[in-house]
């Protein structure tokens, strides 16, 4: 059986080393006579597995020893919530930057706990952009400030990190942890969902810097307490064993790519060379202002809307699945996310071009 190109913004493509080594262990982890999903979490095989995933990540990302790293449930959805429930600390107020679809999820999320101050917005432009520093008009009295470094429905990215004076720096980088290098130390706390760089679904990573935690608003439920997961190791309850074990094997699959930069490099040459072809073809276009477009997820218009299905079947013929633009945005979405091989991207310029000489 012939595997195709998956496009999906999320789940979304794992390495294929990583799902072979995953069906070899399936039945037996390492003559343990069991299988990973079977295991206690207690157990000291485990226990070698989640405590080796920490590791390699904290290393991966250079993540200081003065930052938790918490493998959670709940998806980032959850920590739309769970970030003023835990960062308030006794304030009032939050500031948010406003970049699309992702961003007003979370705002709406905050208004329950929270005055939210937007802090800057591109609705005006349609989200096809980001704010400059220079535009943030961030609050003296924020407990924290929030964005979305990159928002997938729109594939809008930020090329910079925002400067907070102080303030701490929240992100939900979803779609953007372990795409390249990062300085963690630039940010009080980094969530991200598993189904896009990480792993499958049903694992968030949150990344908190220790003074951060252990605050609580009044009323939080204790399982949305960061400090009750990092005093346990994210063991309170049952983790989601498996995503965290198949997210392990990702990251040792980045550290003998050569880890981030590495990684980066490809990502780069992979969104160039596809924003190439779409800017060169005279028949696709992407709405998104040249220096805000993501590396992760990219949109494309076809010239008429009729095309749409035409171009869809044929892909997926080809073996180039998933592209159908988000409902909101129409179009297509190409998502070229970690696991994505370049090998992949080439073919989508191939049939993108040879779709274009017969339909344009």
């Amino acid at each position: 059986m012939s595997r195709v190109f998956n496009f999906s913004a999320g789940p979304a493509m794992l390495p294929q080393s990583v799902i072979e080594r995953a069906r070899a262990e399936m039945l037996d982890w390492r003559g343990s006579g069991m299988s990973v999903m079977e295991m206690s979490h207690r157990g000291k095989e485990y226990m070698s597995i989640a405590a080796k995933a920490e590791a390699d990540l904290r290393e991966l990302l250079a993540i200081p020893s003065h930052y938790k790293v918490l493998f959670l449930q709940g998806g980032a959805s959850s920590q739309f919530a769970m970030v003023p429930m835990n960062l308030l600390r006794g304030m009032g107020a939050a500031d948010y930057i406003n970049t699309g679809d992702w961003s007003i999820r979370a705002i709406h999320e905050a208004e329950k706990y929270c005055k939210v101050n937007v802090a800057a917005t591109t609705k005006a432009d349609n989200f096809t952009s980001v704010p400059s520093q220079a535009e943030l008009k961030l609050s003296s009295d924020a407990a924290y400030v929030h964005y979305c470094p990159n928002e997938t429905i729109r594939g809008v990215e930020f090329p910079y990190i925002p400067e907070t004076h102080g303030i701490p720096l929240v992100a939900d980088m979803s779609s953007t942890l372990l795409s390249r290098p990062l300085d963690v130390s630039k940010f009080g706390l980094i969530y991200a969902g598993a189904q896009k760089n990480i792993g499958p679904a049903g694992l968030c990573v949150v990344i908190v810097r220790e003074d951060l935690i252990g605050k609580t608003i009044p009323g939080t439920p204790t399982m949305f307490d960061y400090k009750i997961h990092a005093d346990n190791e994210s063991m309170y309850n049952t983790p989601a064993t498996y995503s965290w074990y198949l997210a392990g094997l990702v990251f040792e699959w980045l550290k003998e790519l050569g880890g981030l930069s590495a990684m980066a490099a490809i990502n780069q040459r992979k969104a160039e060379k596809l924003y190439a072809a779409i800017d060169s073809s005279g028949f696709y276009t992407n709405p998104v202002a040249r220096e805000c477009r993501s590396w992760m997820n990219v949109p494309f218009m076809l010239p008429r809307e009729e095309f749409n299905e035409h171009f869809l079947k044929e892909a997926k013929e080809a073996g180039l699945t998933t592209l159908k633009g988000h409902r909101l945005l129409g179009g297509m979405r190409a998502s070229i996310y970690n696991a994505m091989p370049e090998e992949g991207v080439d073919a989508l310029i191939a049939f993108m071009a040879d779709f274009a000489r017969r339909y344009g």
